[in-house]
């Protein structure tokens, strides 16, 4: 699937926040977040696309961690293996449920904690899917605006992260039609 560039975002020191149609286990980034739930099982979706294509040693890394810290939170991320895939890793984030309650904070809550894991390992660049957007139902305006929200506070808090490359990979659809409302395109 070839790339299209839908917006792009230069901060002033630098950061930048890209929105792109694209497969996100073929994008050019150091690492990719996954989507999950908080015992990391890879059911549906993007998790089991990116589970399915990164293999056991994927599973086994989050079994483990799931094993030794308990469930992963909502609003958190933890990191593992990126398997048989080309990045450097993959952040399983934990985004809300809707009906749980304040879906928007959780939402940015488990956005900037996978940018915190990126920055914490020196990446420089990831791509991030639709997080909450799908079975966990939250509204995609809700999404849209977290998602923008979440990177552009990021990157106030950390100007001078090794994280200068954010990208928010999404298909064709209702969700990249209301990101495109919320960055006024």
């Amino acid at each position: 699937m070839s790339e299209s560039l839908i917006k792009k975002i230069v901060f002033s020191h630098g950061g930048e926040f890209s929105v792109v149609v694209h497969d996100l286990l073929e994008e050019p980034v150091d690492c990719i977040v996954n989507a999950a739930n908080g015992m990391l099982a890879h059911g549906g979706g993007v998790a089991a696309a990116i589970a399915r294509a990164a293999g056991e040693r994927l599973i086994e890394d989050g079994n483990r961690i799931v094993r030794e810290e308990g469930k992963v939170p909502t609003g958190g991320a933890v990191v593992t293996t990126a398997g048989n895939l080309s990045f450097k890793g993959v952040i399983h984030a934990v985004g809300p449920r809707m009906g749980q309650g304040d879906e928007e904070r959780k939402l940015i809550q488990a956005l900037e904690s996978s940018f915190l894991r990126a920055h914490e390992k020196g990446w420089s660049s990831l791509s991030f899917p639709g997080i909450s957007s799908g079975i966990f139902a939250v509204p995609h305006e809700i999404c849209a605006r977290a998602y923008i929200y979440a990177v552009t506070e990021f990157y106030e808090r950390y100007p001078g992260s090794t994280l200068k490359n954010i990208r928010l990979c999404l298909f064709e659809g209702p969700l990249l039609e209301k990101v495109k409302e919320e960055l006024s395109l």
